[in-house]
Parts: structure tokens; sequence; C-alpha cells
């Protein structure tokens, strides 16, 4: 009896123990997003509050959306941008992976948008 509480005991304190060293490796790694959430409240920059409720807008927005999911060489990462269209001109925010899916995005929205300009504001994950 006494041996079956102290493995139960034991296995209580390593899963314990296990616990709590990942949790204080996620609070190391949580990125700041600080800097960023400064500038979209700035009003300086095109959140999705931004997007237009027009139907050519819309169909804009739906075609680059569209594009992007069907490419099976993006990463999920890339293809959870940002995609505001607003008054024909489209803004493409968000991380990606590296400079090859932020021209791969910049192409496919430019071949999808439909003559809208296309503002390519993607930031490759650690560059700066």
């Amino acid at each position: 009896m006494t041996q079956t509480i102290k493995r139960t005991s034991l296995v209580i304190a390593s899963v314990t123990a296990i616990s709590m060293a990942a949790l204080a490796a996620d609070e190391k790694t949580n990125p700041d997003n600080t800097g960023i959430n400064e500038r979209d409240r700035s009003g300086d920059t095109n959140t999705s509050g931004d997007q237009s409720n027009s139907s050519a807008d819309l169909k804009v927005t739906q075609a680059i959306r569209r594009a992007i999911m069907q490419d099976s060489q993006l990463s999920m990462t890339a293809k959870n941008i940002k995609i505001v269209t607003a008054n024909g001109k489209v803004t493409l925010r968000g991380p990606v992976n590296n400079a090859e899916e932020k021209a791969k995005i910049g192409q496919l929205a430019n071949s999808s948008a439909g003559g809208a300009r296309i503002d390519n504001q993607l930031d490759v994950k650690g560059s700066k």
C-alpha cells in the first residue's frame, strides 16, 4: 500500500515539474506585439475593420483569399494573412515565413485582384 502511495506521489511530482517547466518555456517565447498593436490603433494602417462592404471590394478580397487558400505550397501562417480591400485598394498584412511566401502572395493578389492596387505590407518572420 505505501509502495503504491509513493509511486503515485512520484508520478504527480514528476507531472507537476514537467508542466511547470513547459509553462516557464512558453513564457520566454511569447512574442511581444506591443509595437504592432500600437501601430494598428493609431489609424495609420488598414485593419480588418477598414474592409469595405461594397460588392466589388468584397469580390476582390474573396478572389485573393481563394487563390491563397488553394496554393498548397503556402504555409498555414501565410494563409492566415489579413486581406483588406477598400475603394479598389488591397492591403496585405501579417506575418509570412519567408520572402518567397511574401512574393508568392503578392503575385496571387495581383493576378486575382482584377486591376485593384496592391499594397503588400507582409512581414517576413525574423527580419527586422
